[in-house]
């Protein structure tokens, strides 16, 4: 008899097939001319635009590489050196030597928790990260918002467009004289894609520590690094508009951006990095969830089916001892 794909097989190609989609859309977004850009008129010596360049994006004081290096690298080492050493610490632990060693996740895979956990979390991260390129590219697409210094590289000839017998609204992309190419950039600004990003970035990382590492004495330690993350995108986002890059309002949607998407995939997606990694939640709400979930049969494996039991026994022999002490 043929058998039957299991359900976390069905739910494991369905969320690759997500992913894969994701990063496609990104791609045609990022990397191909696919989605036209809206022509965005202009007055003429409208002074809104007339702020220098300072050339390309590389010459930026952060440029796209380091920015995007940042928000791939660092994540992805502070969050896989956390749960290694979170683990480490429970694997050493006098609860966890009488507990299984090894998570079963369906019928004939064993998956480290480890493992499990930090893919979890860097899988998450990343599709929001795919998810704020798509977002910010949208927009900037679909608005065609001019760059503060867009007449310095449009070099429109206002003789021609007869702007010296009076003050005219050009709207045709014919208007501008300079390279094709650093125009197409230049009506791509709202919303700032690198406050986006480095706004995501930092929330994420924040509250993933925030929530994951209970340390004594970390009482300070958490919240400072929290803010110097928060503080690295905020100064991101300052640079943008001092070096003329962005407008105040474009780096202000990006702040929104990130963080709006960075909110609901830790809320409603990881919850809170709240998933279990060994025996991290031994509360008495902890213990009744577990028992709650075998008895709806939507237990992950058989370490949650084993501690649930051995919470069942230790209540029971604190139950018979306090009612029927022995002489």
């Amino acid at each position: 008899m043929k058998r039957l794909p299991s359900r976390v097989g069905i739910m494991l190609y369905f969320q690759l097939v997500i992913m894969a989609g994701t990063v496609m859309l990104a791609y045609y977004f990022e990397c191909t001319d696919t989605f036209g850009v809206h022509v965005q008129g202009f007055f003429c010596y409208d002074t809104t635009y007339t702020k220098p360049y300072l050339g390309p994006e590389e010459r930026s004081a952060i440029p796209p590489i380091l920015l995007y290096a940042v928000v791939a690298v660092l994540p992805t080492l502070l969050i896989a050196a956390t749960e290694t050493v979170l683990f480490l610490v429970q694997y050493t632990s006098k609860e966890f030597d009488r507990s299984e060693k090894t998570v079963a996740t369906g019928d004939c895979c064993y998956l480290n928790p480890l493992v499990r956990r930090t893919f979890r979390f860097l899988g998450v991260y990343t599709f929001g990260l795919f998810t704020v390129d798509i977002f910010a590219n949208a927009g900037q697409v679909a608005t065609g918002n001019l760059a503060p210094y867009f007449m310095s590289i449009c070099k429109p000839n206002y003789t021609a467009l007869g702007c010296h017998r009076a003050p005219r609204y050009i709207s045709h992309q014919e208007a501008c004289t300079g390279d094709r190419d650093d125009i197409l950039h230049a009506r791509k600004t709202f919303p700032s894609k690198e406050a986006a990003l480095s706004t995501y970035a930092a929330l994420y990382l924040a509250m993933y520590v925030t929530c994951t590492v209970r340390v004594e004495g970390s009482r300070l330690a958490k919240p400072v690094l929290s803010l110097a993350l928060l503080c690295l995108a905020f100064l991101t986002g300052l640079n943008r508009i001092a070096e003329y890059r962005n407008h105040w309002a474009d780096v202000i949607a990006g702040f929104v951006i990130g963080t709006a998407i960075a909110t609901f995939l830790v809320v409603c997606v990881v919850h809170y990095f709240q998933g279990k990694l060994l025996l991290n939640d031994e509360t008495p709400t902890g213990a009744r969830t577990r028992a709650a979930l075998v008895g709806t049969g939507q237990v992950e494996s058989p370490l949650d089916k084993y501690i649930v039991s051995q919470v069942r026994r230790d209540a029971r022999s604190l139950a018979v001892d306090r009612f029927c002490p022995t002489a």
